[in-house]
């Protein structure tokens, strides 16, 4: 199957009672057993729902990994990876990536004894000096929240094996249907779910994919004794949002490239960040692993002519919000918003400004988007 299909179909026909065409819900906390050990393949909700292991199957398939777990949100799918190592263990990441991911490392892991390196990991010299006795993973976040840096996955992966530490590509901006690390040699992928996954901004999730089985066993074993599983009515909302990835990214892809072409021509506008852009440094890079360039950008304002505030308030069509990759626009700062966990320090590592603004392309008009920005960038 092509992955539009599988994005359809995957997952779907499991009641063979009724024949619904539609993945039942299965909302009980536990299944009886027909005598002591033996059931019908389900215990108790929190190691395992029919409702949640269709939505499994389903985003395996689409990201070509062996199995999948999701999990109650995209921190919590990250936070079990994490369980694969322990105290002591030296991790390597950007300093570019999500700030909540960032948050997590430095103020909750870090201080339990992990090891972090953030570096900057388009510099592959740099990840090989990272590199410890005591390296066990290699976390990779590809394009960069919300710069839009392209790491090189199949190249830091290739760093990760040789001292064979575990590879983790969070593939949430591009979605399976633009980028597929699994293809590069990864061990595992994660995803907010939350984002383009579901699309529709009405729950949150995330998920773990793996690679090979003593991953898969691991991770499996983990989620269930974390209780970090997704319940099945938000593992049922994320199964009817995914039917449509392929037209959503579409969608949100077609509108990005044109609002993106509106902000490089604006005179408020200073610098525009986007993968789909001739001028973005990697050309080289995106083309050979990516299939598409998303719907995320990032633009610095000039904000001695359009105060943020000025323009958030103006804006009619674009949110001021966190979270991305919902069907509607929005719009934010990451340096006082979505990334500020990461003190000032770890922003001015990163790259980000108070004049950095992130935004979440939608799937309304193109037109009416651009109308908006410009009567908002008009300071």
């Amino acid at each position: 199957m092509k992955i539009r299909t599988k994005a359809v179909h995957t997952g779907v026909n499991i009641d063979k009672t009724f024949n619904s065409v539609i993945t039942p819900i299965y909302p009980t906390s536990t299944f009886f057993f027909d005598e002591i050990g033996k059931n019908k393949g389900y215990d108790y909700t929190r190691s395992g729902n029919p409702t949640r292991a269709a939505l499994e199957a389903n985003i395996a398939a689409l990201e070509g990994g062996i199995d999948c777990s999701v999990t109650a949100t995209g921190m919590a799918a990250i936070t079990a990876v994490m369980f694969f190592l322990k105290a002591g263990d030296h991790i390597i990441t950007g300093d570019d990536i999500y700030g909540g991911t960032y948050r997590l490392f430095n103020a909750v892991l870090k201080p339990m004894g992990y090891d972090f390196s953030f570096i900057n990991m388009r510099d592959l010299n740099a990840v090989k000096k990272a590199v410890k006795k005591n390296t066990r993973m290699i976390w990779i976040e590809t394009p960069s929240n919300p710069l839009l840096n392209i790491v090189d996955i199949e190249a830091v992966i290739t760093v990760a094996r040789k001292i064979k530490a575990l590879s983790v590509v969070d593939n949430t901006f591009l979605s399976p249907y633009f980028q597929r690390p699994f293809e590069f040699g990864a061990d595992m992928v994660v995803h907010s779910t939350t984002k383009y996954i579901n699309g529709h901004s009405d729950v949150v999730g995330g998920a773990i994919i793996y690679g090979r089985k003593e991953l898969q066993e691991r991770g499996r074993y983990l989620v269930n004794a974390l209780g970090v599983s997704q319940s099945p009515y938000d593992a049922w909302l994320v199964l009817r949002g995914v039917k449509t990835l392929v037209t959503r990214m579409e969608a949100h892809q077609a509108n990005a490239i044109k609002v993106v072409q509106f902000l490089e021509e604006h005179k408020n506008v200073k610098k525009v960040y986007y993968p789909g852009l001739k001028s973005h440094p990697q050309q080289a890079l995106i083309k050979k692993q990516m299939k598409g360039f998303g719907a995320m950008l990032a633009f610095e304002l000039d904000t001695r002519k359009v105060p943020l505030n000025k323009l958030f308030k103006k804006l009619k069509y674009f949110a001021l919000a966190e979270s991305l990759g919902g069907v509607e626009s929005l719009i934010e700062s990451p340096w006082f918003m979505s990334h500020a966990s990461m003190g000032e320090a770890g922003l001015k590592a990163s790259g980000i400004t108070k004049e950095t603004v992130r935004v979440s392309i939608g799937i309304e008009d193109a037109e009416d988007l651009i109308a908006d920005l410009n009567q908002a960038l008009k300071g």
